[in-house]
């Protein structure tokens, strides 16, 4: 057996990959979160203006996202996963080259393309090379991906911006994206002939997945909203940025076990809708103990990063694997692109519309009050889930 052919046919490599595509995109989204105050100084931007950059990535990843898993197939699992590390690449660079805030705002669009293809190629590849037995497993494993970015930003961030700024930070993410490219030729196994043939064209969701899509719009724009504006919080009550970073890289940690454990005992529950039920409620319940935190007062805001990582942190990656283990809502890339626009459309409409509140109320306690009754909505849509799937 050839290297080449031991390489791909290898669970480890390809799971490192999965990770590493969902870890690249969600970077940046991470790294604004961390380098907040910074921006908001260095470039002269307001709170509003920060939760725009945010939009700028995740609204363009949801408009392309019903398209992307369609384009996916097209392309082949290969193809599509070197496109993505290219991008992520091409953004990161151009974040370093371009001046300002609109340089910032057009760099981030590259993101979002590949924020776009995350999902579908991943859920294709796992679909097409993983056992069923292990399927929720790695489901779980390339969804704590996600979280895996928020550990390495929250570490790795903090000391590069100091030696480097925060451009020479985000520089280093550059050539770390052109390796995991090169390494898919390796661990991925090309698509076949019939790849080629697929329909750019799609369908509206049905009523299963079009439930589970707002629910992730929920959660999108409960996270959204607070990772970004957790460092500009935190600085306010007199936190380092160092403690930041290690706030961002605990919320990281909480989220990979999260993801890790949590998914396959979803898929070991006769409705995985249930947990995710309970995950928004107890997102819900750490909010509130957070706007207890003041600046003698750090333990409810370290206590609510915790929280907010080991339950809502967790909702995409067992909504993922609900879609690969019920046919009903849909194909794995197709069904995965339609839930990421719901996902993204929360990540995109979160932030521009808590930083429209702050500067209404001037009170961040009201905002996170707000995400709070966010999630609590949540968590009744998906009692009404489990209602429809076991109507059905």
């Amino acid at each position: 057996m050839s290297t080449e052919t031991r390489y791909a046919d290898s669970l480890v490599g390809l799971s490192l990959l999965l990770v590493m595509a969902m870890a690249m995109p969600m970077m940046i989204f991470y790294a604004i979160g961390i380098l907040g105050p910074s921006l908001i100084f260095d470039l002269g931007m307001s709170r509003q203006e920060l939760g725009l950059l945010t939009t700028s990535t995740f609204g363009f990843a949801a408009v392309l996202s019903p398209w992307a898993g369609a384009l996916v197939q097209r392309l082949g699992t290969r193809s599509a996963m070197v496109g993505l590390f290219l991008l992520v690449g091409l953004s990161f660079a151009l974040m370093v080259a371009l001046p300002g805030f609109g340089g910032l705002v057009t760099a981030l669009l590259f993101c979002g393309v590949a924020q776009s293809l995350a999902n579908p190629v991943t859920n294709q590849a796992i679909a097409q090379q993983v056992p069923p037995a292990r399927k929720a497993g790695v489901v779980g494993l390339k969804q704590s991906g996600v979280q895996a970015a928020a550990l390495l930003a929250g570490v790795a961030l903090p000391p590069l911006v100091l030696m480097w700024g925060w451009r020479g930070a985000l520089a280093t993410w550059v050539p770390v994206a052109l390796v995991m490219a090169a390494l898919v030729a390796l661990w991925v196994r090309p698509g076949g002939p019939a790849a080629q043939r697929r329909s750019l064209r799609v369908d509206a969701p049905n009523a299963r997945l079009g439930m589970l899509m707002t629910i992730q719009l929920c959660a999108g724009l409960a996270l959204s909203s607070f990772m970004t504006f957790l460092g500009v919080y935190a600085d306010q009550l007199e936190v380092s940025q160092q403690t930041i970073g290690a706030m961002v890289g605990s919320f990281g940690v909480m989220g990979i076990l999260s993801r890790v454990l949590l998914t396959p005992m979803g898929d070991r529950l006769s409705d995985e809708s249930i947990l995710l039920g309970v995950l928004f409620m107890l997102a819900g319940v750490a909010l509130m103990i957070m706007r207890l935190a003041g600046p003698q007062l750090h333990w409810p805001l370290w206590l609510g990063v915790i929280g907010m990582g080991l339950t809502v942190a967790a909702s995409n990656a067992i909504a993922m694997s609900m879609l690969l283990r019920d046919e009903r809502f849909g194909g794995a890339a197709t069904s995965a692109g339609m839930l990421s626009a719901g996902f993204f459309g929360g990540f995109a409409f979160g932030p521009p519309a808590f930083g429209w509140l702050l500067v209404r109320t001037d009170d961040f306690m009201a905002a996170w009050l707000s995400l709070a009754a966010i999630l609590a909505v949540g968590a009744l849509l998906c009692f009404v889930l489990l209602h429809m799937r076991r109507r059905t």
